[in-house]
């Protein structure tokens, strides 16, 4: 019974570390070609860098469902934990939805939305943005 319980103790105190929350965000610069960025994805859970995951990173555009896709590409390993680089080529500037699709440490996928232009990418709040026409 004792067995038990320790085991029930250990698995409530793990539970938190389980449900911790994968966050990712982009670095992007434009480089010297047209509509093509350089990366560096920072990708945590729970505030604590991820090392060691493998990372394939695509980007649609919302707006124009199927019309716009990036093939998916292998990030590489950055400098620091939890970083990893990768070269984005998009068709056009304008607001797209970059697809972080995470194995290893842990398996998850992550939807960005960013917006790209020559300044780089930033990330899009909605509350932020005006109304469609």
């Amino acid at each position: 019974m004792a067995k038990a319980a320790l085991g029930l103790i250990l698995f409530f105190t793990a539970l938190p570390l389980l449900a911790q929350k994968v966050e990712g965000e982009l670095a992007c610069r434009l480089t010297k070609t047209d509509f093509i960025y350089d990366c560096m994805i920072r990708i945590s859970r729970g505030g604590l860098p991820l090392p060691g995951a493998a990372v394939t990173v695509g980007a649609d555009m919302p707006s124009m469902p199927m019309a716009h896709n990036v093939k998916p590409v292998k990030a590489t390993p950055g400098k620091t934990p939890g970083e990893y680089a990768a070269k984005l080529d998009l068709e056009m500037l304008g607001e797209w939805a970059v697809k972080l699709r995470l194995r290893g440490p842990v398996n998850d996928q992550l939807i960005l939305l960013y917006e790209f232009d020559e300044k780089g990418a930033q990330p899009v709040r909605r509350g932020d943005r005006l109304p469609r026409k």
